[in-house]
């Protein structure tokens, strides 16, 4: 009964983890729009910032996975924690100067401590009870990851991209204490939610600090990379991770700008529906959007993007219980692929509803691909899961080709694209279809 107990409170300390980076991960989608029109970029360079965020978790997986060898998963949770205190705090200096190279450190260190999580807390999750469970637990732990995600976007289009960005040219022609003070309202914008970001990633810490975490895992003889190289389902799941991750970021970090380019706007001021629905999820978080920017309204819907994965999430714990994890999963990855060439086909409200419904199906996708590729992996998890990890890094690199071919191509094309990502995780369902996960 004790262990039962033990293994249900560190369930739900590591499941604050999940809903913490997860909220992280998509707040910061909130400064690229915003950062593209403050330092006037195009759509390739503006993703950079996910470059810099989601390239840690490449430069840094492996490294971790060696920490967290040494030092133990408790002592690398905290570690993780206060890296990604010392990100949000470098918001500070980066707001006050307007120098995009600070932005750039500040998205690297915040990933940085929370690829440490990912590494630590993944793995940990899979195994904190009965192996048949696997799946279905690692997905309730991130439906509450998606909790985060779902929340970030109406947080920061409330409290991040609300007013409207002057650019360079308008800056230089205010003078005094205009210009004064219109830098301090624009740095304050910024500083205030990682401020309090940075004090509640701290608070976290100091839980964990005094918390007693099982040994589930060996965390001194959990085999050697050479090992984990030869697992050819779990490189392949690396894979999967890569590209399904690169989506959904590609996705989620344009929607604001792809409903601009489609011009929702008049459209949902037109509709008393939506009108309400954007002032409801505004009046939820103390906010109004009277005055505000389009982007703030266009980024009340992005919500629902991230809302449906968490949604996702909560059947597909159900689900991958009753039915073999790879072929929900393959059912998921078939149905993402058909929103999408819905989007692209149509316009208007139908284009808008269809891209953001991909975000309910590509709910189960991480934590399922990630226990169907540790699976039988014995001692190697710890290095399985610091590649899998390090896969994330799709959310650098397929954003960033996503970017360039928006400014080549267009949306419509370059969302097109984004279907092959989905159609390699079909193939991987489909592959581990008849596969039983047993960790």
């Amino acid at each position: 009964m004790s262990q039962t107990k033990s293994y249900r409170s560190s369930f739900i300390l590591l499941t604050i983890l999940f809903f913490l980076w997860g909220f992280i991960t998509v707040f910061v989608d909130s400064l690229v729009p915003r950062l593209r029109e403050l330092f006037t970029l195009s759509y390739a360079q503006a993703i950079m910032v996910q470059f810099a965020f989601f390239g840690a978790y490449f430069v840094l997986s492996i490294p971790a996975s060696y920490i967290l060898s040494k030092i133990g998963y408790k002592k690398g949770i905290i570690l993780g924690l206060l890296t990604m205190a010392l990100g949000c705090l470098l918001f500070y200096p980066a707001a006050s100067y307007r120098i995009f190279g600070i932005f750039i450190l500040a998205y690297f260190t915040l990933a940085g401590g929370i690829t440490i999580l990912q590494v630590a807390a993944n793995p940990f999750v899979a195994v904190l009870g009965s192996e048949e469970g696997a799946s279905s637990r690692l997905n309730l732990s991130q439906a509450f990851n998606s909790l985060g995600t779902a929340i970030a976007p109406a947080v920061g289009a409330l409290f991040i991209l609300s007013d409207r960005i002057k650019t360079e040219t308008e800056i230089t022609s205010l003078t005094g204490k205009a210009k004064e003070m219109y830098l301090a309202s624009e740095a304050s914008a910024v500083q205030k939610p990682f401020l309090g970001l940075a004090v509640f990633i701290l608070l976290i810490a100091v839980i964990f600090f005094f918390a007693k975490l099982p040994k589930l895992i060996d965390e001194t003889h959990s085999g050697t990379y050479a090992g984990a190289f030869k697992h050819k389902n779990l490189m392949l799941g690396v894979l999967g991770i890569f590209f399904y991750v690169g989506a959904e970021v590609s996705i989620g970090s344009f929607l604001v700008n792809y409903f601009q380019e489609m011009n929702m706007v008049p459209l949902i001021r037109e509709s008393p529906i939506l009108m309400n629905i954007a002032d409801t999820v505004a009046t939820i978080f103390f906010k109004s959007l009277e005055g505000a920017d389009d982007k703030a309204l266009l980024g009340i819907f992005v919500v629902f993007y991230w809302s449906g994965a968490m949604i996702g999430r909560f059947v597909g714990s159900y689900l991958t219980k009753i039915m073999k994890p790879g072929k929900v999963l393959g059912i998921f990855a078939s149905f993402a692929i058909l929103l999408i060439i819905v989007s692209i086909s149509n316009t208007g409200l139908i284009s808008m509803w269809s891209i953001l419904a991909v975000g309910l199906f590509n709910s189960i996708m991480f934590p399922t691909i990630f226990t169907l590729a540790i699976d039988g992996t014995g001692d190697l998890k710890p290095k399985g899961s610091g590649l899998l990890c390090m896969a994330i890094v799709g959310g650098a690199i397929i954003p960033l080709i996503c970017g360039n071919l928006i400014d080549a191509i267009g949306f419509k094309l370059a969302f097109l694209c984004i279907t092959i990502c989905y159609g390699y995780i079909l193939y991987y369902g489909l592959k581990n279809s008849s596969k039983i996960v047993k960790l």
